[in-house]
């Protein structure tokens, strides 16, 4: 949980372009339900030019 939320503020500080362009964060979050039970998907990630990276947290 740590490292999720350190790489939150990482790239909210990238993104307001303080040395360059600006990285555009991302979050996804999910939640599913089905026969094996609910099911929960969060990802964060950035992107700046053609380069995305993004990190699956559950």
């Amino acid at each position: 949980m740590i490292r999720a939320l350190a790489f939150i503020g990482l790239v909210v500080l990238a993104a307001c372009g303080a040395d360059g362009e600006p990285i555009t964060p991302s979050l996804n979050a999910g939640l599913s339900v089905g026969s094996s039970g609910v099911n929960t998907n969060v990802s964060v990630g950035a992107k700046s030019g053609p380069v995305a990276i993004n990190i699956g947290l559950f």
